[in-house]
């Protein structure tokens, strides 16, 4: 009982760490999972393609979750997750790699056509909860990554509240340093409720672009995070902000105008990624 899948990246637009509602939008790079269910296995065992130290805890979740709500909760196996993200970059490898995970297992189960795409992200959501991997739920970052394009949600009540598609080149810039959500101070986050709920209001306004700026601001200060990169990037790019908690921080624009930004960015610690939008999700991998 084999199964394979993908999940994009994606980028910030709003942080709901503030006030419960939060969007994002996909990115052109995927987390890959594949899974093999074995009724003899006793539990489920998760390995990082990148990284054998890595905690495998949400993958195996995803998988036991799965199996419990459209299988056999008594199945055991293996999952794998190879990346074409860093980890803890602030572009959502958490939310992908639950997102292909829960579609590989109901893609094993031989259950994929019967589960929508927002079904199965909010599976691995509550994955994530459970295991302890974000403070939202981040049903934002699962959203985008599942369904494509540009979501806006109540995390809260675990809501999509808006979904639209998007078509911008996308420049993203990461440090080497590594900022994991759970960690990120949620107090300080609250203060800035009165800017994050003015985002909000541009996002569901559609401007996009305006509301990722004005939380990359608010959300560097509140998580002590640089502001130069968007600095740099603000007289070409339409849109920049941090992603998440960060490091990483995303510009969006037109492909000549992140070019120059990228000259900016790479006299920076890190790396340089140009790569688009990607308005489709999660999908099963049949090859």
């Amino acid at each position: 009982m084999d199964g394979r899948a993908e999940a994009p990246a994606a980028g910030t637009v709003l942080n709901a760490l503030a006030t419960g509602r939060g969007s994002a939008f996909a990115i052109d790079r995927t987390v890959t999972a594949a899974v093999s269910l074995d009724p003899d296995a006793e539990s489920v065992t998760g390995t990082v393609a990148e990284d054998a130290d890595a905690d495998t805890a949400l993958i195996e979740r995803c998988v036991e979750l799965a199996c419990e709500e459209y299988g056999d909760p008594a199945l055991g196996g293996v999952v794998e997750t190879e990346s074409e993200i860093p980890m803890a970059s602030g572009l959502k490898s958490s939310s992908a790699a639950a997102n292909a995970t829960v579609l590989a297992t109901l893609s094993a189960l031989g259950v994929a056509d019967d589960v929508t795409l927002e079904d199965a992200a909010l599976l691995g959501v509550r994955a994530a909860r459970e295991t302890g991997v974000t403070v939202t739920g981040a049903f934002d970052d699962a959203s985008a990554s599942m369904l494509g394009g540009l979501t806006v949600t109540n995390n809260d009540r675990d809501a999509l509240l808006a979904r639209d598609e998007v078509d911008w080149d996308v420049l993203v810039w990461t440090p080497p340093e590594r900022a994991y959500s759970a960690d990120a101070d949620a107090d300080r986050c609250a203060r800035i409720a009165p800017v994050a709920e003015l985002v909000g209001e541009l996002a569901l306004a559609g401007r996009y672009e305006t509301a990722m700026t004005v939380n990359g601001f608010a959300f560097c200060a509140a998580l002590d995070q640089p502001t130069g990169p968007a600095v740099d990037a603000l007289p070409l790019a339409d849109g920049v902000g941090l992603s998440g908690t960060g490091p990483s921080h995303v510009a969006v624009g037109t492909e000549d105008a992140l070019k120059e930004v990228r000259e900016l960015w790479n006299e920076r610690p890190g790396t340089t990624l140009l790569t688009t939008t990607r308005t489709t999700g999660g999908r099963v991998l049949t090859t």
